[in-house]
């Protein structure tokens, strides 16, 4: 595991949102995409969650966020950095 990826998270969500962005980041473990995400601060409206992926798993991952992004209705809420 040596390539990060990292996501952009706007910190205002409504519940539904809280628990959509909870469930991407739970099937990224449990897919075996990563073991754990960083959480930090980047400034009053957004998270930059970061996690590290092997490197022939990168662009795999990154189709399936962006799936996923599409398909729950989240491109104000998440991006891929």
């Amino acid at each position: 595991m040596e390539k990060a990826i990292q996501l952009k998270v706007r910190k205002d969500l409504n519940p539904r949102q809280q628990l959509t962005v909870i469930k991407l980041k739970g099937s990224l473990i449990s897919k075996g995409y990563t073991e754990i995400i960083h959480i930090l601060d980047q400034d009053e409206e957004f998270h930059i969650n970061t996690f590290e992926t092997a490197p022939e798993h990168r662009n795999e991952v990154q189709q399936y966020i962006a799936a996923f992004i599409n398909a729950e209705n989240l491109s104000d809420t998440i991006s891929i950095q």
